[in-house]
């Protein structure tokens, strides 16, 4: 592991700064910085983390131990500062192994280390950036990107690394997908932010450990313009179909633009649209009678007045638990309709903003940032894997699938009746019956259970019947009049690519070729479609750590391999071959069906199709998925070099 390192930022913070900033950092993060500074790896050895767990970033460290750590930290940094912030001395690979294993609170295994070496980057060599192509044979391959979300955003940023025309249709009139168009009160991410960004474009500058909607957007334009991308965007322009073309060995795609419609053509197409995309309305008999205003979370419309009103909030779960608590205090009266009791997360952190000092170190300790992003990343990688796992040796399955996923629910059991107390009726509303981490587990800092205890909230668990000019009225046969109606029921995530309609080779129909049960080789790639490529494709969607736009850079750099391949080769297509995309959507099934997302308690998921499968979820785990897209294996692909494959 030969490492080139790099100076830091120079500064001119007095020592008293200094130590008022200490007192605001994580402690064992910046034990791992004073190791770079000073190349002396007592201040890892000396100081050792109790132990690592999501969210928790000061290793549990007692206050005296952190005390003593910032003592020792002080003088070097400020040694550091008065030398001018000089270039450091690389550290030896066995000395980089043990802060990996320190910072992680136990060995950081060997399957694991091409990942988290690559995650951090110590070198700022953005080791999953592509190689610059052949101008003139690059010049002839062009793409077309659809959508510009955070995934859509970085296939183009890597086709323009690579030197590969494109250009990006966006259905909305700005970038990041959902964080364009999710801004209903409360909105924010639950990946932690540090982690939550490009590993190539981290940003020190995050005002919350976990954004909300308005500071996200700002941070996908930022990067847009930083990398000149909004000249290649079409904006308000939706995909609707594309055709694939055997003569011409292109697709030809069509784009509509309010009431224009055109065709686009190109050597590829690389579906970048998402999964939480399309809204899920609900079928309720007289859904459209009520005489007040009406909408989905998804498109919140802000010139309806809530404040003072009477609003029902129909659903509960990610979006619905961020709505409550952020308009409880302004409405009349908010009545929840929640389906499914989800189960929580505790994270004290959720609503927290980052103080000064952490920034102030971020930006001026060297590699504090990088290492911070690896103590979100360490935890929150594969142990919630660990808890989805079925064991089937495990006796009690009605209740929990695993050791480690039983210890999990009396955890999250004892976060949500500490915080009920002695209110019996909304612990047995509040209280999920079902194994833990069978749904999307929720962050959660309080905020949840003390709404529900306002005064002027109810949570409903009878089903909805019917909606009616007045408001809903449940199976029950009670009635709630509202003067709001907020649908806050998730998206159509099993839909995959909806609505857009994509023919392949030979006339062949990629919904019919799916029917009910989505699949691509390695979650990108489908037989008898050539050249079309999807991020965020089926089997990829990450439910048990990491972040999306970890899992999106690793298959964004599997798409430009390909790519360099096709252009190098001057071959006119690829595709996979049905015998390993079968293999790898059986194997998918196999681990699938092994996790408690698949738990039959688990009656609604919106990874669950209607037949009550899984196909969009990934259970592999974060090294695992790496390394089958590493080096992609040009013996499963059909190639064709001369019109014949």
């Amino acid at each position: 592991m030969t490492r080139t390192f790099h100076a830091g930022q120079r500064f001119s913070t007095t020592t008293d700064e200094i130590a008022a900033a200490l007192e605001q950092v994580s402690v064992p993060t910046l034990l791992l910085s004073m190791v770079h500074i000073t190349g002396d790896p007592r201040f890892i050895r000396d100081f050792a983390q109790a132990g690592l767990f999501l969210n928790e970033v000061q290793g549990f460290m007692s206050e005296d131990d952190k005390a003593r750590a910032r003592a020792a930290a002080l003088p070097a940094i400020v040694d550091y500062r008065d030398r001018g912030c000089p270039p450091l001395a690389p550290l030896p690979s066995g000395l980089i192994r043990e802060m990996l294993d320190s910072a992680a609170a136990e060995p950081v295994d060997d399957d694991n280390l091409a990942l988290v070496l690559e995650e951090l980057d110590l070198d700022g060599a953005d080791p999953r950036r592509p190689a610059a192509l052949d101008p003139g044979r690059a010049a002839g391959f062009p793409v077309i990107v659809v959508g510009c979300g955070e995934s859509g955003i970085l296939a183009g940023l890597r086709l323009q690394q690579a030197g590969v025309p494109f250009v990006i249709v966006e259905k909305n009139g700005g970038p990041g997908g959902t964080w364009w168009e999710n801004t209903y009160p409360g909105a924010r991410v639950d990946v932690a932010n540090h982690l939550y960004c490009y590993s190539f474009e981290p940003s020190n500058h995050w005002q919350h450990f976990f954004a909300e909607q308005p500071e996200l957007a700002a941070y996908f334009d930022e990067v847009m313009n930083r990398h000149g991308l909004h000249p290649h965007v079409r904006w308000r322009t939706e995909a609707v179909g594309a055709v694939w073309d055997e003569d011409t060995a292109t697709w030809a795609v069509t784009v509509r633009s309010g009431e224009r419609t055109e065709t686009l053509t190109a050597r590829a197409v690389i579906s970048a649209v998402g999964q939480l995309n399309r809204p899920n309305w609900p079928d309720f008999p007289g859904r459209d009678t009520f005489s007040g205003a009406a909408f989905h979370s998804a498109a919140w419309d802000h010139s309806v007045e809530i404040d003072g009103k009477r609003v029902a909030l129909v659903g509960a779960g990610a979006s619905g638990f961020q709505i409550a608590p952020a308009i409880a205090d302004k409405v009349e009266r908010l009545e929840v309709f929640q389906r499914t009791a989800q189960w929580m997360f505790p994270n004290p952190m959720y609503h927290d903003r980052v103080p000064d000092g952490a920034r102030w170190a971020m930006e001026h300790l060297p590699y504090y940032a990088r290492w911070y992003r690896f103590l979100l990343m360490w935890p929150g990688a594969d142990k919630g894997l660990d808890a989805a796992r079925v064991d089937p040796a495990y006796a009690d399955q009605d209740n929990a699938v695993s050791e480690i996923n039983a210890i999990a629910r009396i955890m999250f059991t004892d976060w949500i009746t500490t915080q009920v107390g002695d209110d019996d009726a909304l612990l047995a509303k509040a209280l999920p019956d079902y194994p833990a981490t069978g749904k999307r587990t929720l962050q959660d800092n309080g905020s949840w259970l003390a709404t529900l205890k306002r005064p002027n909230v109810d949570l409903v668990r009878t089903p909805i019947a019917r909606v009616t000019p007045q408001g809903i009225v449940t199976e029950d046969g009670s009635a709630y009049d509202v003067d709001v109606i907020v649908y806050a029921t998730g998206f159509r995530a099993t839909d995959l690519l909806l609505p857009m309609t994509v023919t392949g080779r030979d006339g062949a129909d990629l919904h019919g070729e799916w029917g009910r049960r989505p699949f691509a080789y390695l979650g990108i790639t489908v037989p008898k479609f050539p050249n079309f490529f999807m991020i965020y494709g089926p089997g990829t969607h990450l439910a048990h750590g990491g972040s999306l736009i970890m899992h999106s850079e690793l298959q964004m750099r599997y798409i430009n391999a390909c790519i360099e391949h096709l252009v190098a080769t001057g071959a006119r297509s690829m595709e996979p071959l049905p015998q390993p995309t079968e293999a790898w959507h059986r194997r998918t099934q196999e681990k699938i069906t092994q996790t408690v997302w698949a738990h039959p308690a688990v009656k609604h998921s919106y990874f669950k199709t209607a037949d009550g499968e899984i196909h969009t979820v990934s259970p592999w785990r974060l090294c695992e998925y790496r390394a089958a897209l590493q080096d992609p294996d040009w013996s499963h692909f059909r190639i064709d070099t001369d019109g014949t494959a």
